[in-house]
């Protein structure tokens, strides 16, 4: 079952409305009453492949998610049958014996626990044990739905190796026995942190791709900000959560303009702003305005704030630079990083001229955390042109040009190159 499958008939549309809608929801569930993530998953793709054929002989069920947990669980108490290797296999038998019994199917309305349940999902997958590249594959795989095709398209690895990637990382959640729960009171600030940093890291890599021929993987922008939406039903109290959805929406709202109709890098002071989608920066105004109004100021809030502000302009040349600059001031205070003093130079650089800007950039172009940061060089050539150099433009050029790995940016580097002669 693909997440972006094309259905041809009225049971296969049901079958890919209640992946997309209830995989995660049913998974999570399984989890909680298996005890063992690997066995949860192969159970439930088990169920939705049932479904195909049971759904077209006896028609689609009233409660499709129901339908699929119990179909689930009864795959997984067969799993265990088979399976005489797991150490604790009678005691898990006996509870989903005893669950399938009283017919425990959880309504899909029991909002409580499909909440509690979601979140344990959450926080596994992001778990601070696992590196960053198993978080980002698995939380795309259980709760984006995405195959392991798909997430191995998306980050251009080969399908094998993203498989890998996700199954070391189910097994050390089994060998380092991870507990599947929510953190406690104390934990979570740091823990929704890691959380919001991989959902932010999916959308980075699915607006400006790394590598490839294409600038935006339109299929990770909308994971991320599905994902953003369920933390903001898991988690509506929390400003950051909103903020960060406030800013993917914000910046999506911009993808129909980012390229021109030939595949071509419109920066954003030459797009047009008619494609913009207004419904979208609607929505990530309102999310903002959520965010400001809990009164916990945050990374994610500040960057959204940035981008309502270039949004906002009436034009490229009405956008407040120095208001931005401001903005990226406090995010530098709030969370000190070598790539917010890169913006906060280029705002600089804008507000007040380029000389102010290449003042704030040259520490930067020393720091060995940014020896191979593209877009370091990219803003330091265009101060440099801005300010008259080409000379010094041109080799800034270049060296970004050799750390390109998209196609899209580096034809783009390369057309500014050949401008300044």
């Amino acid at each position: 079952m693909s997440a972006d499958a094309q259905p041809a008939d009225p049971v296969s549309a049901a079958v890919a409305g209640a992946f997309r809608d209830e995989r995660a929801i049913v998974l999570a569930t399984l989890i909680r009453q298996v005890g063992d993530f690997q066995l949860a998953e192969d159970a439930v793709q088990d169920a939705f492949e049932a479904a195909v054929t049971v759904w077209q002989r006896d028609g689609v069920p009233a409660n499709p998610g129901a339908w699929i947990t119990t179909a689930a669980r009864r795959r997984a108490i067969d799993r265990l049958r088979r399976n005489r290797s797991v150490a604790d296999r009678a005691e898990r038998l006996a509870e989903l014996t005893r669950l399938d019994a009283q017919h425990a199917e959880p309504s899909m309305d029991d909002e409580s626990t499909i909440v509690d349940d979601r979140l344990r999902l959450v926080f596994t997958c992001c778990h601070p044990a696992l590196d960053m590249p198993a978080r980002v594959a698995l939380t795309l795989r259980a709760l984006g739905g995405m195959t392991t095709g798909e997430i191995a398209r998306a980050f251009l690895v080969a399908e094998p190796t993203m498989g890998k990637r996700i199954v070391r990382a189910k097994r050390k959640i089994a060998d380092a026995r991870i507990p599947y729960r929510v953190p406690a009171d104390e934990e979570l600030p740091d823990r929704l942190r890691g959380v919001l940093r991989v959902v932010y890291l999916i959308f980075n890599e699915g607006y400006a791709a790394t590598e490839g021929d294409r600038l935006v993987r339109e299929e990770l922008c909308d994971e991320a900000i599905r994902l953003g939406e369920l933390l903001c039903r898991l988690m509506p109290d929390d400003a950051e959560v909103w903020g960060l959805l406030a800013l993917m929406a914000l910046h999506d709202a911009r993808r129909a303009a980012r390229v021109d109709p030939s595949g071509r890098y419109v920066a954003l002071d030459a797009q047009d702003r008619s494609l913009w989608d207004q419904d979208r920066i609607r929505e990530g105004l309102a999310k903002l305005e959520r965010a400001v109004r809990l009164r916990r100021p945050g990374e994610y809030q500040l960057q959204a704030a940035i981008t309502a502000l270039q949004i906002q302009a009436p034009d490229a040349e009405a956008t407040d630079w120095a208001q931005i600059a401001e903005l990226y001031g406090a995010l530098g205070r709030l969370n000190p990083s070598p790539v917010v003093e890169l913006n906060r130079a280029v705002a600089v650089g804008l507000a007040a001229g380029p000389a102010a800007g290449l003042e704030l950039l040259e520490p930067l172009l020393t720091d060995p955390a940014l020896e191979r940061y593209q877009p370091l060089y990219a803003a330091h050539a265009e101060l440099l042109s801005r300010g008259g150099d080409a000379e010094g433009a041109a080799r800034a050029y270049e060296r970004a040009i050799a750390l390109t790995a998209n196609a899209v940016e580096r034809a783009e580097l390369e057309r500014r190159l050949g401008a300044l002669h």
